[in-house]
């Protein structure tokens, strides 16, 4: 399974809007599923990614779970299984330098590069693992995303990141204090909800467009994405529409700024001020 490696480009408007109209019944759905989410977010970040591109990640996803060995054992004999395939054999993990990458969260190249943040690491790891019978889910620590196997009261944490490296508690706690400098609470070792993890990694493409003014136009397309989602912070318009002034879509942002002032209080008035300056541009 090879994909051309140019920096991602969305595709045209057509099957853009296509893919995020499939993006937002799955995140309407019963039970929406992460990995369906992650594809179809794929397919809007790159062109490149067509049906066939998104079939060959499904059938790479069955071919990894195929080699771990049939129900190894509890959650730690899971987990141990993962990182000796994953991590240690096939070389899956990650570095700060896929930090600078978009290509780090988009599931179908973290499967071929081997590579990508903590959080579409652990979104493979999970797939693997899940088609595989083991009993396994994300786990969203402040600053870093891991994955957890079996039930809370016996519950094993790897680190997809690193290789699928099994953490101890003291582990768990060090990741936390390094992030936060916060100690760990049983609260944040829940399973993360599918819906949360999608837009935990419709934040990170935020914050590395935001840090790239040039490829704004990814910057719309993961705001555009998360609006989509049933439950998200209302600010996210407000991105939006100063997004579309800064492209040069004037009287669109300006009409979103109203709508967003419509729905908030506090600085209602400056929102207006910035609407009436955008028009304002068109002069």
């Amino acid at each position: 399974m090879r994909f051309p490696h140019p920096p991602p480009y969305p595709p045209g408007p057509e099957r853009s809007a296509e893919l995020r109209a499939l993006f937002a019944d799955e995140a309407r759905s019963e039970r929406p599923d992460l990995t369906t989410l992650c594809l179809l977010m794929g397919g809007v970040a790159d062109r490149a990614l067509d049906e066939a591109g998104v079939d060959a990640v499904q059938m790479e996803l069955d071919r990894l779970a195929g080699q771990l060995p049939f129900r190894p054992g509890g959650p730690r004999s899971w987990a141990t299984a993962l990182h000796e395939l994953l991590g240690e054999r096939l070389g899956f993990r990650g570095s700060p330098a896929d930090y600078q990458r978009l290509e780090s969260s988009l599931l179908h190249e973290v499967v071929v590069r081997r590579r990508g943040l903590p959080i579409l690491l652990s979104v493979l790891w999970m797939e693997v693992a899940r088609r595989a019978g083991a009993p396994v889910y994300g786990v969203a620590l402040p600053g870093h995303f891991v994955v957890g196997f079996g039930p809370v009261d016996q519950q094993v944490l790897a680190d997809p990141f690193d290789g699928g490296r099994v953490l101890s508690g003291g582990d768990a706690e060090l990741l936390v204090a390094g992030a936060t400098g916060e100690a760990l609470d049983p609260s944040m070792l829940v399973p993360a909800d599918p819906l949360d993890v999608m837009l935990r990694v419709l934040n990170n493409i935020r914050a590395w467009a935001a840090a790239r003014p040039e490829r704004s136009e990814v910057s719309l397309w993961a705001v555009e994405l998360a609006l989509l989602l049933p439950s998200h912070p209302a600010r996210l318009r407000y991105e939006r529409a100063q997004l579309l002034v800064g492209r040069g879509e004037f009287l669109v942002g300006a009409a979103e700024l109203e709508q967003y002032a419509e729905v908030v209080e506090a600085g209602a008035e400056r929102v207006r001020g910035q609407a009436r300056a955008a028009r304002a541009r068109l002069n």
